[in-house]
């Protein structure tokens, strides 16, 4: 066996030179300077404690609450994951029914697993082109007004293409029945510096996790808990550390604090919105050669191409285009191409990109059929039990009328076929068939 394989893969592909369309958000371009490495430390007597803050390290959490106009911001270093399992701890505490849209982040179905929450599920509307769709405010009224056990409201926006759902109107509909609104904005934390403030959280959600490094210069599994109402606010770090390692990585928490100067005392809005128009121009390309995008509001700094429409799917696109031309995306399924971009982005990065899309084919803008359920499946146990259940790993074939004990996705961005507890049928298997998911957990009977 060689020695260090890991690192030394990591040091190959580093050689490579490729152009990072991929997280983290500083694309490994030096925005920390040197010396990141000496800041590896841990819990001492003047450099304070995450979950008992009441130092230095509350005063890069007033920052961070003053960059994101909140009441609270919270640091995590343990991920969004984190911030999403705190979110929903703090929204427990009123109540254990939640609605929660099915495009859900498997750490959002473990953690509520965990803390014995009882999801109501709803489905994003609109699938075009293999996109995911979005949850709207009509189908959350109809799930609050049918139950009156809701208590709260989790939806993620943006999805993994960008698409980004009406908060403001989801909002009002939630806070007018006295329902809290969670959004996982893991891919949106740069959206309060765009021209236009898309942020969730200045449109009315009450409370969003962030992953800060997926779209912002932070190191990766830098994240935020960011909190619009005080009261949330007050036993917030308890839940966290309910959830968080008690060594979190101070190199992590220091990445974010320079993250935050960078917005409230340097070029970071300015070189977000440069960035933004450049990636305008380069979605503008797209459109004139036919590649279908998702419709509506977007993400503005996320390039999400239907290869499809120009008849060849997006894992062909990446090796045949894109890898010639040194990209890296940061996903490809049969239908689309997923770019992040950044200002940390060379303009050699963006051209690249520019040329990778002019040597595609013309699209046609094909609509596609969407392959994924429309009507979840029987739920025949809870979500908890299920999980916990004493479980086995079994040939899809053979799954039919058996309970899932875990999540099965066509793919990372998209719906899940099936949630822990409910029944597998011939339906959901044909999915998953033609997805290439061969293997799934199942309560043992």
């Amino acid at each position: 066996m060689n020695s260090k394989p890991l690192y030394n893969r990591l040091q190959q592909h580093i050689s490579l030179d490729r152009s990072s369309f991929h997280t983290p958000g500083h694309k490994c371009s030096g925005f920390f300077g040197s010396g990141m490495l000496e800041l590896d430390l841990t819990e001492l007597p003047d450099t304070d404690a995450l979950y008992e803050a009441d130092d230095v390290i509350l005063q890069t959490e007033n920052l961070l609450s003053e960059l994101f106009r909140t009441k609270r911001s919270l640091i995590s270093a343990g991920g969004c994951s984190l911030a999403i399992q705190t979110m929903l701890r703090i929204a427990s505490e009123k109540g254990r029914k939640i609605i929660c849209a099915r495009n859900a982040h498997r750490s959002a179905v473990n953690a509520m697993a965990l803390l014995g929450i009882e999801p109501v599920w709803i489905y994003p509307r609109g699938q075009k082109n293999g996109f995911t769709g979005r949850i709207y405010a009509e189908d959350v009224k109809q799930a609050i007004d049918a139950d009156s056990r809701i208590t709260a409201c989790y939806i993620t926006s943006p999805d993994y293409y960008g698409e980004l759902c009406d908060i403001g109107k989801i909002a009002e509909v939630c806070h007018s029945r006295g329902v809290l609104l969670l959004v996982d904005n893991a891919h949106g934390s740069h959206l309060g510096f765009m021209e236009n403030d898309l942020h969730p959280i200045h449109l009315g959600a009450d409370m969003t996790a962030c992953s800060l490094h997926k779209t912002l210069p932070v190191l990766t599994g830098g994240a935020a808990l960011n909190i619009a109402d005080e009261a949330l606010a007050e036993n917030a770090k308890s839940a966290m550390s309910l959830f968080g390692s008690t060594s979190p990585s101070y190199m992590i928490m220091s990445s974010i604090d320079i993250c935050t100067d960078y917005f409230l005392n340097g070029s970071g809005t300015e070189d977000y919105r440069q960035c933004e128009r450049r990636v305008s121009r380069i979605k503008q390309l797209a459109k004139e050669k036919g590649i279908a995008q998702p419709e509506g509001i977007c993400d503005p700094l996320r390039v999400t191409l239907n290869t499809a429409s120009a008849g060849i799917c997006g894992t062909e696109a990446q090796e045949k285009y894109f890898g010639e031309y040194g990209i890296d995306c940061e996903f490809c399924d049969g239908k689309n191409a997923v770019m992040i971009c950044t200002p940390f982005n060379s303009e050699r990065d963006m051209k690249r990109l520019e040329t990778a899309i002019k040597e595609m084919p013309s699209g046609r803008n094909e609509i596609t059929v969407n392959t994924d359920l429309n009507n979840a499946p029987e739920r025949v146990m809870m979500l908890r039990d299920a999980v916990l259940s004493d479980s086995e790993v079994i040939d899809v074939s053979d799954s039919e009328g058996r309970t899932a004990a875990d999540t099965a996705c066509p793919c990372p961005p998209g719906v899940p076929v099936i949630m822990p507890g409910e029944m597998i049928t011939k339906e959901v298997i044909e999915i998953m068939v033609a997805s290439g998911i061969k293997k799934i957990r199942a309560v043992r009977n």
